[in-house]
């Protein structure tokens, strides 16, 4: 082969390997919430994951109202990703409130976690008073609990007022009681916990969570377990998952919650080209330490789980790849 011959093969080859590289590279906005959480976190780890696999690459985190709005975003191609609670997708996918219509076309990337239990947190004093121990307790008791349940329209709140509906009660049942519903962030329910003026929390955090620590330590509590019932109730509704939360998960928590618990994944629309959401799926799941390191709770992550979602179905690039890697069928 002459010079020029070797010359003009060299640049083919270089300019195949660019092509490659460019037809790879990765540009995609990532809808989450508000700056400073769980999901910025792991926006940081998903781009710097899809960084990794394919250099050049950018995947841009926009801050949001949360998953409500996400499913929206991400549906109306406002947004390529967004992370979405599976509460939010199970009512988004029937067109329940908050929504007005059915939300079809969005399909999952992956499943990034679903250990981010409800927990309601007592003061010990006030279910001392009135002998609670369980859900149950507080129920039959119709004790005038002062309930944070967060804000309104945060599917954290949705999923205290469907707990309540479980058992058969109402917001308005427990303010004829005596007691009061009470819509605060999360932080804003700590600090309200810490200065007696509300007696039970209800939220979905990981387990142990920082703000129920700072919360014991300003006065003594206890946490509530759900019936049988209830809990699978609130599955079916509300996609939710089942789970409990181990004695000594927290060092005054003697016993195990029977509890409902938050996931969340990475959903897009069905419009997101199939060899993208193939090359993403590629790049998070082969370079999942990225995503793990950036919150402990995320050491739990694995291929298996980001297949496992269950409430809409997979984007057809995204199942490509699960199924070349032997991660469903």
């Amino acid at each position: 082969m002459s010079r020029v011959a070797r010359l003009a093969a060299g640049l083919l080859l270089t300019l195949t390997a660019l092509a490659a590289t460019a037809q790879t590279r990765q540009n995609l906005t990532l809808t989450g919430a508000s700056p400073g959480g769980l999901w910025s976190l792991l926006g940081a780890g998903i781009h710097a994951a899809v960084a990794a696999e394919y250099p050049g690459s950018a995947v841009t985190y926009q801050t949001s109202g949360g998953g409500l709005a996400n499913v929206m975003l991400v549906s109306d191609g406002r947004a390529d990703l967004g992370f979405v609670h599976n509460v939010e997708l199970r009512v988004a996918l029937a067109g329940r409130a908050p929504f007005r219509q059915p939300y079809t076309n969005l399909r999952a990337i992956g499943y990034l976690y679903h250990w981010a239990p409800i927990q309601w947190v007592v003061s010990q004093r006030f279910a001392d008073r009135y002998g609670i121990a369980t859900a149950d307790d507080l129920i039959a008791a119709k004790a005038p609990v002062r309930f944070g349940v967060n804000t309104r329209g945060n599917m954290v709140q949705e999923l205290n007022r469907a707990i309540l509906e479980a058992y058969g009660v109402t917001y308005a049942d427990i303010e004829s009681w005596g007691g009061q519903v009470v819509y605060a962030a999360s932080s804003e329910m700590a600090e309200l916990m810490a200065n007696r003026r509300i007696d039970m929390t209800g939220n979905g955090l990981f387990a142990p969570d920082s703000s129920i620590v700072q919360t014991a330590q300003s006065l003594d509590v206890t946490m509530l377990s759900f019936n049988d019932a209830a809990v699978a109730t609130v599955v079916e509704t509300m996609g939710a998952e089942p789970y409990t939360i181990a004695a000594g998960t927290y060092d005054w928590l003697d016993h195990d919650v029977s509890t409902v618990s938050l996931g969340a994944g990475i959903v897009a629309s069905d419009a997101l080209p199939e060899q993208t959401a193939y090359d993403l799926t590629k790049a998070l799941v082969e370079n999942l330490e990225r995503i793990r390191r950036v919150h402990t709770a995320m050491q739990a992550l694995t291929p298996e789980h980001m297949a496992s979602q269950l409430i809409i179905p997979y984007h057809p690039g995204a199942l490509r790849y699960y199924r070349e890697a032997g991660l469903v069928d």
